[in-house]
């Protein structure tokens, strides 16, 4: 696959870029998951609020959640994340708690922030285990946190904002650089060891499948219509990123020749008749065994950290079909507690501080970098209205997960 972005990109003004701020705490927002077998249905309760679907059909749903134990990696890694950005954070002489809130698991968001504010906090910069642009991953999480500080009677006396997406950001791709130059190593030594040194190598993207509809509505506002690469914010974010990898890999082994590679989709889930990004990874997989690719190098480049999707939909569904395909696999770490991505996060805080201040600010594709404050209608779902914030219209958007029947988007 070959994409050329330079030419078809919107540059980025500055309109989307607020002033610095004396922030006094950061909060660290995350889906979070069940921390046991006993939580599985309650968790997966809460993911599907407020849609009516009985405990038979969740219990049917959460046999990857079962199979590890009830216990889904993405809270222990937050947890790591916390420490590491507090760690880092100290080391620059940078003097603001980290807080942590999950939107369905503890801690949720509403404690967190009353917690906040009985602490003595007024202004917090919240930072988003998503990285791309679209409603579960961006404004879903504004919505989230709207909707708990009316829950808590904090609007108005609480001010929360949250840094830019960050898909772009040299801090989250260049982890992904390493590992996919690792992986390609890995890879063609094992087509070696096999005996079939020059069988191709494919590279597959993967992130999070979301419905057609959502992803036509991430990046799409009311007052400044910018144009994207399939007319998706998201997808477009995920490709550019994927394209500078890619080129930074060649550049760097030319004699290797140039490399193929493609987007792919995971952890599909709601209604059938609902049309989602495709192709699905395993779907994929197929694909290029017929086509006698020899292995695949698989770069979970949707996400920050290693859990269940990344554990159960790569390391296990994708993993098996890869074998019982003859295709070698491996598959690239996410950012997780990265030192270049715990500092890059780091660095995006400090784009909004007045203590500490960084003016530049860098980003690795030219879709970047994204927007401090959201464009009204940003990323608009199509269901009922909530209020956001960080600066996004109050007209559209709902705190209802999109996609209906699902039990894993995103712990």
């Amino acid at each position: 696959m070959s994409l050329d972005v330079s030419t078809e990109a919107n540059p980025v003004t500055d309109r989307g870029r607020m002033a610095p701020k004396d922030y006094d705490a950061i909060l660290l927002a995350s889906f979070g998951g069940p921390e046991g077998q006993d939580d599985v249905l309650p968790f997966l309760r809460n993911v599907t609020r407020g849609r009516g679907i009985p405990d038979e059909r969740l219990e049917e749903v959460s046999h990857h959640y079962r199979a590890f134990g009830g216990i889904s990696p993405i809270n222990g890694q937050n947890r790591a994340l916390k420490a590491a950005l507090e760690a880092e954070l100290a080391a620059r002489g940078i003097d603001l708690p980290v807080l942590w809130g999950n939107r369905n698991w503890n801690p949720y968001l509403p404690q967190t922030l009353q917690g906040a504010y009985d602490a003595g906090h007024r202004r917090i910069l919240m930072v988003t285990t998503s990285a791309y642009s679209s409603y579960s991953s961006c404004r879903q999480y504004r919505e989230d946190i709207g909707v708990a500080l009316t829950e808590t009677g904090l609007d108005g006396k609480l001010e929360v904002d949250k840094v830019r997406q960050y898909f772009d950001h040299p801090g989250f791709v260049e982890p992904f650089l390493e590992g996919t130059t690792a992986g390609l190593a890995k890879v063609r030594q094992a087509l070696a060891t096999a005996g079939t040194p020059e069988a191709p190598v494919h590279v597959l993207f993967a992130t999070h499948s979301i419905p057609t509809r959502d992803a036509e509505a991430s990046g799409r506002s009311d007052d400044e219509p910018r144009r994207f690469e399939q007319d998706s914010a998201y997808v477009a974010q995920h490709l550019a990123t994927g394209a500078e990898i890619i080129r930074r890999l060649e550049a760097a082994d030319p004699a290797a020749g140039p490399l193929e590679w493609s987007l792919v989709y995971q952890s599909r889930s709601g209604a059938p008749h609902v049309p989602w990004l495709e192709p699905d990874i395993n779907d994929a997989l197929e694909e290029l065994a017929e086509k006698k690719v020899g292995g695949v190098v698989v770069v979970p480049l949707g996400f920050v950290s290693d859990h269940m999707e990344v554990a159960w939909d790569l390391d296990t569904e994708a993993k098996e079909t890869s074998e019982r395909l003859g295709l070698a696999f491996d598959r690239v770490p996410t950012p997780g507690t990265h030192s270049k991505f715990v500092a890059g996060l780091v660095d995006l805080i400090s784009e909004r501080t007045v203590a500490n201040h960084i003016a530049d600010r860098p980003a690795v594709t030219s879709l970047g970098p994204w927007y401090d404050v959201c464009r009204p209608g940003c990323c608009a779902n199509f269901r009922t209205q909530k209020p956001t914030i960080a600066g996004a219209d109050t007209t559209v958007g709902t705190g209802a997960d999109p996609y209906p029947d699902t039990a894993k988007a995103g712990a």
